[in-house]
């Protein structure tokens, strides 16, 4: 273990940088996939056909093609065509393009989800529909939508992982060269397992703040937080008042 340890010492700024790419990998790609999310998702429910119809065309066919076939296309048959990319730039590009279009149901559901009487209403008060989606149905949306793309999130990351045939040295790529260096497999994907899981963990956290500020500025706070309020106000009422002065 001694000897694996001081190996990884050696080859920590290589490791490090492999990490850093993976790190680019989900962080780009994951806003690249949100963006494309929300357009897809709010032009599949477009009352316009053609718009509905384009959005659904693009889903299904980013959905229901591999990302490793993707990855192939965009970095060894583009530069065929006269269209040599970036490597990171495929690779967040490919990663945007295909967890952006699973993302885009979960946008797409999540807007279905919210209250027809929250749509009436908004039609009521006469908004235009941008205003309308962007004001009253979206914050709903927003909410119920956090938990399924973090998921998906965290599947980007681990998607991250075949950024290797594009040439990328990420952590994929490092923890095999580690192996190769201590000849132990067992250590060096261990170690690789370890970073894959604190940055999913965080994706995770980060997703259960946003989900709570969501909830809060909806109003809907968890119970010990209504509770406590309640409290609050009943300590603050004029009948509370009133008792403590008489004791």
């Amino acid at each position: 273990m001694g000897d694996n340890l001081q190996i990884l010492a050696e080859r920590l700024p290589a490791f490090g940088h492999g990490v850093l790419i993976t790190f680019e990998l989900t962080v780009l790609g994951g806003v690249l996939a949100f963006v494309i999310a929300v357009i897809l998702g709010v032009s599949a429910r477009s009352e316009y056909i053609l718009v509905r119809g384009a959005a659904r065309t693009v889903i299904e066919f980013f959905r229901g093609t591999s990302l490793l076939v993707q990855l192939f296309w965009l970095f060894y048959v583009l530069p065929l065509l006269g269209y040599r990319l970036d490597a990171l730039f495929c690779g967040v590009l490919a990663l945007g393009l295909n967890y952006g279009a699973y993302a885009s149901e979960v946008v797409r559901g999540a807007i279905n989800s919210v209250p027809k009487g929250q749509w009436e209403a908004a039609t009521a008060l006469s908004l235009r529909p941008t205003h309308r989606l962007r004001r009253i149905i979206w914050p709903q949306a927003w909410a119920i939508m956090i938990p399924s793309l973090s998921n998906l999130f965290v599947m980007l990351l681990k998607g991250t992982a075949v950024a290797y045939i594009i040439l990328m040295h990420d952590l994929t790529w490092e923890s095999n060269q580690l192996r190769q260096a201590t000849g132990n497999t067992f250590f060096s994907y261990g170690v690789g397992m370890v970073v894959y899981f604190v940055i999913a963990l965080a994706i995770v956290l980060l997703a259960n703040l946003l989900e709570r500020r969501a909830k809060r500025r909806l109003g809907q706070l968890p119970d010990g937080t209504r509770r406590a309020r309640a409290s609050m106000d009943l300590a603050g009422s004029p009948q509370a008042l009133a008792g403590g002065s008489k004791a």
